[in-house]
């Protein structure tokens, strides 16, 4: 799971034309290549794969860079952590979504199991580690297991697993990384423990960011974030019954820091459906009513496709027929 800023071998920088690739110095037009938070040899990296598979890739050393490249048109696509399963959100893509320039949307996600493997160069075994290196989040999710696999060894922090993993392979065979699978093979190492996370189920959610939200699928999520301004009895409890009264299921609410003050609270929120929703639409329209500002962080299909099936009284046909209703109503008016 990369949640920091990384450089090294493998990471492009920004550059105003072309996009280049540090490993082999080759040159990628700009707005073709699908960016994302590397090195080559991550969770983020095999999560660009599956999102794009058959495009360029170029690999960039801060989350920033990335949602900078979608917003700019640099990258056709950008691909960013947002949430764990265990550590929570990733309050840096947050950060950057939430507070940054206007632009990049999300239009697409997906969740990836996140197998953390130690290992080590061929012919090394657990008695031989004396130290074990890797992204400090990644550590901190295979602590016990660690303990109990090596309980004297020297702990020490990489600033990505796939840097780790090289770290090792250029070792003399007393350092092991947590990593990737993938990383191992790269770099020619041996998987010493498989699977060595405290908590079964370990999943990163990760988004795919463009120019633009994409079209409603019918299985869609939307997020947005909700600026309260003037703080008054009620008001997180208004907006959220704008959700409830047309049963729209909320998936996720958190609360973020607006930066200007303390105290001052913004509030994140994923719900089901999307914007060309006739129920979400008035939703959407009713929030903004009642508060400071609403951004849309984007709208895209779920990443478990599940569609979302309104009931009678919120379906788009109801809220057509309604309108046609009200239509009739007001042609009974006469001055």
């Amino acid at each position: 799971m990369e949640f920091e800023q990384v450089s090294g071998p493998g990471v492009a920088a920004l550059g105003d034309d072309v996009w280049r690739r540090t490993e082999d110095g080759s040159e990628v037009p700009a707005g073709t290549a699908v960016a994302f938070l590397g090195p080559e040899g991550t969770f983020t990296s095999e999560a660009a794969d599956l999102a794009s598979p058959d495009r360029p890739r170029m690999p960039l050393p801060t989350i920033a860079e990335v949602v900078r490249a979608a917003r700019e048109r640099q990258a056709l696509l950008g691909i960013v952590p947002i949430e764990n399963s265990i550590e929570g959100a990733v309050n840096l893509t947050l950060d950057e979504l939430v507070f940054g320039p206007p632009g990049a949307f999300i239009r697409g996600e997906l969740a990836l199991p996140i197998t953390m493997a130690l290992m080590a160069r061929s012919g090394t075994t657990l008695g031989d580690i004396a130290e074990v290196r890797s992204q400090p989040v990644a550590l901190a999710q295979c602590r016990q297991r660690l303990a109990e696999h090596l309980p004297p060894v020297r702990i020490s922090s990489a600033t990505s697993t796939a840097e780790a993993a090289r770290h090792v392979a250029e070792g003399d065979g007393t350092l092991a990384a947590l990593g990737t699978p993938h990383a191992a093979e790269r770099y020619g190492l041996k998987v010493l423990v498989p699977n060595l996370a405290d908590h079964a189920g370990n999943t990163t959610r990760f988004v795919v960011l463009g120019t633009a939200m994409a079209e409603a699928t019918g299985a869609d999520k939307t997020s947005l974030v909700v600026f309260l301004g003037e703080d008054r009895p009620g008001l997180l409890l208004r907006v959220l019954e704008e959700f409830a009264l047309r049963g729209i299921n909320l998936n996720k609410i958190e609360s973020r820091p607006t930066k200007r003050a303390l105290g001052q609270y913004c509030i994140l929120i994923d719900c089901e459906g999307h914007p060309r929703d006739a129920r979400v639409g008035e939703a959407l329209r009713s929030v903004h009513r009642h508060v400071a500002d609403v951004r849309v962080l984007g709208a895209y299909p779920r990443a478990d496709l599940r569609r979302v099936e309104a009931d009678r009284s919120n379906s788009d046909a109801a809220y057509s027929e309604a309108g046609s209703w009200y239509d009739r109503l007001l042609g009974d008016v006469e001055a």
